[in-house]
């Protein structure tokens, strides 16, 4: 990579910390978006301890004002903006009739309202540059309701589809190529904290290849599609899921 200037959202622990690191070793410049802040220096810290080629944000995605800032203070600091991983998400597994109607906003605000401001608001940087890179974590849940997760966590990563495939059709003409990967179950501590111990073994075996997915090839993947030669990419959705969803 030239140093492209990356901002990953929820950078500071389990998937997108992944994220943040295979960027950073593929030569992008990281931003990690988080209200974690103490979570976000570290791995700042961690991957260049001269904070020259990344930098921990104070983010909330729900809040249209976070993003600008953010995006303020990575051009402030190089001068540039290329890429967007919209990967922040909040999730709980509760049963379809036991969700409050405040639970389920909170996960939309985090999940849907977050992409949606920052995509906006980073495309709207991209489209004066003729250049940018949006890629959204949905999942599985999504694609097939949701077996393990609640309501409002599959209908929330079931409209991130949805934007990609509408921002990819509106930003096309600027540079701008959007998409989407659906990982289904990974080896995160957010999935074992979601999946009880004695659901685990059942889990795993309604999974065609019979294990949960490596965390670091979706890192990869996003890797992949932010990358200068993806352009002829965009409008897509990546499934990574074990053989759980086909199509």
């Amino acid at each position: 990579m030239s140093g492209d200037v990356a901002l990953v959202t929820g950078g500071a622990q389990g998937l997108g910390a992944h994220i943040a690191r295979s960027l950073h070793a593929a030569g992008f410049r990281v931003g990690i978006g988080d209200i974690d802040m103490g979570g976000a220096a570290a791995l700042a810290r961690e991957l260049d301890p001269r904070a020259a080629t990344a930098v921990a944000l104070r983010l909330d995605v729900r809040e249209q004002g976070s993003f600008v800032a953010a995006s303020r203070e990575l051009m402030a600091n190089w001068g540039s903006l290329e890429v967007l991983v919209n990967n922040a998400a909040a999730t709980a597994a509760r049963p379809l009739l036991e969700i409050t109607p405040e639970e389920f906003d909170a996960v939309v605000a985090v999940n849907v309202k977050g992409t949606f401001v920052g995509s906006q608001v980073f495309a709207r940087e991209f489209k004066a540059r003729g250049y940018g890179r949006i890629v959204n974590l949905a999942s599985l849940a999504g694609q097939n309701g949701g077996t393990a997760t609640g309501a409002h966590y599959a209908a929330s990563k079931g409209a991130i589809l949805t934007l990609t495939k509408v921002f990819a059709r509106d930003l096309a003409a600027f540079g701008i190529t959007v998409n989407a990967i659906a990982p289904g179950p990974l080896d995160t501590a957010m999935v074992h904290r979601t999946i009880p111990a004695d659901r685990m073994a059942s889990l795993l075996a309604g999974i065609p290849v019979g294990a949960l997915g490596d965390p670091k090839f979706v890192a990869n993947m996003v890797t992949r599609l932010a990358a200068r030669d993806a352009g002829f990419v965009t409008g897509a959705t990546w499934d990574i899921n074990g053989g759980l969803y086909m199509r």
